[in-house]
């Protein structure tokens, strides 16, 4: 009887690789011998970087700049020249110190440099996982990073930033990374907002990143300086490309300069752990997340699992910390079953507490469902 177990983190709780291992401690109690495989996953964001190292890619660390420039130790995973870079691990908001949001100064410069380490060790394919970011500068720190200058006017170089655009007038890319020329890039995207504009890097995500409304058309206004710049080194407006506008349009500096392609964050994760070749001989799958919510059925990470194992033809149940959706949101994506913390423990604070014990005996339960002469019956 083979299981295999491929959940998102529990945010605030637990990572993803100890949500697999909760349940899968949970399955082999209630059945002795079971096997049960664990493939962690992520969508792309936080938590890509430990996916793929569950998956047995080499941690490799990098030291960096963090987003307004304070060094952070980060790393970057590899496998067979394969390189996975996490923004939110070195650019992004749990990266800000005290957690003090800077929505003008805040840079992706870090993220470069640890594409950079990569490249210089001879990587040539790098994954991004760009969610979480803290910055809202076009990407033009990691574009800085990699060897590209930002000028103004009388030819001086910027600094770090999206208010700093402001004054962008060129882009010299003379000394961009040579190896960027025979790479792949490859950027883990679910979101399509355009680079400017009422639904773009500044006017939707801004505020999130502390930006007021007013500093929200300042940035708007820098990001577009700093696309007409991109435009003119490259010959390429990606300004209105969907996704440009993600992780404060780091996917327009990624489309633009550094010749990407986006793909949703759960496709590229689930092929970078292999998840599908897990699948063969298995009885059932179980996903999860922290909160099953509508957010869940538009490309988190258990409805790409979901979607994956239905192809499979393979039943799916999911775990979380608590559920806010009907069986009949789960059934379209795959879920035949929801397993809610908050079955067990209905006040928050203890579910999240106490989330690895509770998933076990939740993981009995789906045993007992799914697993059993009981619940076969």
């Amino acid at each position: 009887m083979r299981v295999v177990v491929a959940p998102d983190k529990f945010k605030g709780s637990l990572t993803a690789a100890q949500v697999a291992e909760r349940v899968a401690a949970g399955l082999a109690r209630a059945v002795p011998g079971v096997e049960v495989v664990q493939v962690p996953v992520a969508d792309g964001g936080d938590g890509t970087l430990e996916a793929a190292l569950s998956a047995g890619y080499r941690r490799v660390p990098v030291r960096a700049e963090g987003p307004t420039g304070e060094p952070v130790d980060t790393a970057y995973a590899e496998r067979g020249g394969v390189a996975v870079v996490e923004l939110a691990d070195v650019s992004g908001l749990g990266r800000l110190p005290g957690g003090h949001l800077a929505a003008r100064a805040a840079s992706s410069y870090g993220t470069g440099q640890v594409i950079r380490a990569a490249l210089d060790a001879g990587c040539r394919r790098i994954v991004l996982g760009i969610g979480g970011s803290a910055s809202t500068d076009g990407g033009a720190g990691l574009v800085q990073a990699l060897g590209g200058r930002v000028l103004d006017a009388r030819g001086d170089e910027l600094g770090r930033g999206g208010a700093a655009l402001a004054a962008a007038a060129s882009l010299d890319l003379a000394g961009l990374h040579p190896a960027l020329g025979q790479a792949e890039v490859v950027v883990a995207c679910d979101v399509d907002n355009p680079l400017l504009g009422p639904f773009g890097a500044a006017a939707v995500y801004g505020p999130q990143k502390g930006a007021s409304p007013a500093e929200v058309a300042e940035l708007d206004a820098a990001l577009g300086r700093w696309a007409a710049a991109v435009d003119r080194a490259t010959g390429t407006d990606a300004t209105g490309i969907p996704g440009a506008g993600a992780a404060g349009g780091v996917g327009f500096a990624a489309l633009a300069v550094l010749g990407a392609r986006l793909q949703p964050g759960i496709e590229l994760v689930l092929d970078l752990v292999r998840f599908r070749e897990a699948l063969p001989g298995a009885r059932l799958v179980i996903c999860g997340e922290g909160s099953l919510d509508p957010q869940t059925l538009h490309g988190k990470a258990p409805a790409g699992v979901a979607a994956a194992a239905r192809a499979a033809g393979i039943p799916v149940v999911a775990v979380a910390g608590r559920s806010l959706l009907s069986m009949a949101e789960l059934e379209p994506a795959g879920i035949q079953a929801a397993y809610p913390l908050s079955d067990l423990e209905p006040d928050p604070a203890r579910s999240m507490a106490e989330a690895g014990p509770l998933l076990e005996r939740l993981a009995a339960r789906v045993a007992d469902d799914w697993l059993t002469d009981k619940g076969r019956s």
